[in-house]
């Protein structure tokens, strides 16, 4: 009937097959949906997709660069702003918020936490996510006699996450490196920058695309080691934190939600060749409703 269709792809669902199934068959499999995602593609008016470096694969096989746009899941700064800390326990603690899989490399986090426990006594490490890999977390805290020191938490709802972040000292973003994480983009990173937390970083292709070393500390993507070494670097240095978090707060005032929502107003005004930008702005509050943390 003429309605334009714009398709969202948040994840490169090829690549993320990849990553989880790497027998004998994932080719097929894999080449299999790489014809769906053309025909997904195909079908669609215009294709918006999760960030520049997965626009480059997505225009080399499945689209006409004309017809996709990279928009990040920018943070809705009406919920991640700063409100003002409250804790003040003397405790350090450092948060990891999202989901719990495999590639998300909290398993690397609790093993370097691990390393540093006896030289910071008053560090916490604290973890709110649901997932796959909730169960072996739980097993491995318990193997590492991190019981009192390392907590997993049930996620929470946005803002009641927001407080919890902003009270944090800093955030752990361990991701492995692989064939889909490698270039996934953790909404996590704009969020702690958001809240004025400082953040530790896995060195992946993607992050180190959108990020430097004026905004994020960067540890070695894979080793637990270099983690460690690198949270008790920052747990021993104010003046490294409060100067991340200081660039990062800069950073955001620029790429957050609230700013670069007109991209996707002006999109959706470009397909349907008019200016109700009262009906773009309702399609923006809902695609934004759906972003998460995770």
């Amino acid at each position: 009937m003429g309605a334009k269709i714009i398709l969202d792809i948040h994840d490169l669902v090829p690549e993320f097959y990849a990553s989880k199934f790497s027998g004998p068959d994932s080719s097929m499999m894999v080449n299999l949906l790489i014809r769906i995602e053309r025909l997904s593609c195909a079908f669609a008016d215009h294709v918006i997709i999760a960030n520049d470096i997965w626009k480059k694969t997505l225009t080399c096989r499945s689209i006409e660069e004309e017809k996709c746009t990279a928009l990040l899941n920018f943070p809705d700064t009406s919920v991640f702003s700063c409100r003002g800390r409250k804790r003040r326990d003397g405790k350090f603690i450092m948060l990891y918020p999202g989901t719990l899989n495999h590639h998300q490399g909290l398993d690397i986090a609790i093993r370097a936490f691990a390393f540093i426990k006896d030289d910071v006594p008053q560090a916490e490490f604290h973890i709110y996510g649901i997932g796959p890999t909730r169960d072996s977390i739980a097993t491995l805290i318990g193997e590492l006699g991190l019981e009192h020191r390392v907590f997993l938490w049930p996620l929470v709802p946005p803002n009641e996450l927001a407080t919890i972040m902003e009270n944090s000292d800093l955030g752990v973003v361990p991701k492995r490196k692989g064939v889909f994480s490698d270039e996934a983009f953790s909404t996590k990173i704009l969020e702690f920058m958001a809240m004025r937390v400082p953040v530790a970083v896995s060195d992946t292709k993607i992050d180190r695309y959108y990020f430097n070393e004026s905004l994020v500390q960067f540890f070695r993507g894979n080793d637990e080691k270099d983690l460690a070494d690198t949270m008790l670097f920052l747990i021993r240095n104010s003046a490294v934190r409060q100067a991340l978090a200081r660039n990062a707060g800069e950073y955001i005032t620029v790429n957050n939600w609230a700013v670069k929502e007109a991209i996707y107003i002006e999109l959706v005004d470009s397909l349907t060749h008019n200016n109700n930008k009262d009906v773009a702005r309702e399609l923006c509050t809902t695609r934004n409703e759906r972003q998460s943390t995770v």
